[in-house]
């Protein structure tokens, strides 16, 4: 007589554990084109009105991802709403606010403030989801913070209109963290690719009139129209299903984390090709702002 052997449940990765090797590719890959995403706003923004930018932006990364099979399957009715509130704060909000911020400051600051979506994340997730960051994570969040605040203050610069440029990155990215925070159940239940698909059509919609109304604002350029393409299918399509893939596998404070990487490309890259300033305080920044997105891939205790 042979021994029976009872089939078992699938083991369910929990989002607390330290980062795998693929959660540290989703990583790494978002936070690069996310970075290099403010440098292609610049360039729009040199031939295009920021509300065609966001709108171009919006339809072509919907378009993107409305091209892959596994974007289509269905949401539940009671689900719906969550993904009509995620495009309104997660992508119309600060798609439109970041073109409009970068019309008074420049890229490296505007990437280098969206390092602050983690720390909204902890405290939003903290104060109204049950869900405070512990043990490492708590220490990355205020590395980071620290490493955001040095990279701003050896950047800063764009004249009188700097606050204003400022403040809207800020709102910006307090809406990202309310997004990471309320995206992971629906990404875990549906999956990155249905629910960001769906989650940019709709905010298609929402940006529609701006969009418009930037047409009469706007002059045709290659660079303008190429950078905004990019930005479009692989700053949006390609990052949104990534970004997806690494809440629903790390949750969305840990995933939020993203935006300490980002603070470093939008230097460089700021430097390279727009001549930003970067000043040694603002080196010192980056320093603590990997040191911070370390700490934050830990597994929680």
């Amino acid at each position: 007589m042979t021994d029976t052997v009872e089939p078992t449940e699938p083991t369910v990765r929990s989002d607390r554990e330290a980062f795998a090797p693929l959660d540290w590719a989703l990583f790494t890959s978002v936070g690069l084109i996310w970075g290099s995403s403010f440098l292609l706003i610049d360039i729009g923004l040199d031939h295009f009105h920021p509300g065609l930018i966001t709108w171009l932006r919006v339809m072509l990364g919907a378009a993107a991802l409305a091209a892959l099979p596994g974007s289509r399957g269905k949401v539940e009715p009671a689900d719906r709403k969550m993904l009509v509130i995620l495009s309104v704060v997660w992508v119309t909000i600060p798609f439109t606010l970041f073109p409009l911020a970068e019309e008074h400051i420049n890229s490296a600051v505007t990437g280098m403030l969206n390092g602050a979506v983690p720390f909204f994340a902890g405290l939003i997730g903290a104060l109204f989801f049950h869900r405070p960051p512990r043990g490492p994570q708590r220490l990355g969040i205020l590395v980071g913070f620290v490493g955001v605040v040095f990279v701003s203050l050896g950047s800063s610069g764009g004249g009188g209109n700097a606050a204003i440029g400022v403040a809207m990155v800020l709102l910006a990215t307090f809406f990202y963290g309310l997004a990471g925070n309320l995206a992971t159940p629906i990404s875990q239940k549906y999956g990155s690719l249905v629910v960001t698909s769906r989650m940019l059509a709709l905010a298609a919609i929402w940006t529609a009139p701006f969009g418009i109304w930037g047409l009469t604002d706007s002059e045709f350029a290659w660079s303008s129209a190429a950078a905004t393409a990019v930005l479009g299918v692989l700053g949006t399509g390609l990052a949104f299903g990534l970004m997806g893939t690494l809440i629903a596998r790390v949750g969305g404070p840990r995933a939020s984390f993203i935006t300490y990487l980002i603070p470093v490309v939008s230097l460089v890259l700021g430097a390279v090709f727009r001549d930003d300033e970067v000043r040694p305080i603002a080196l010192a920044g980056v320093a603590l702002v990997i040191a911070g997105a370390v700490l934050a891939s830990r597994a929680e205790q």
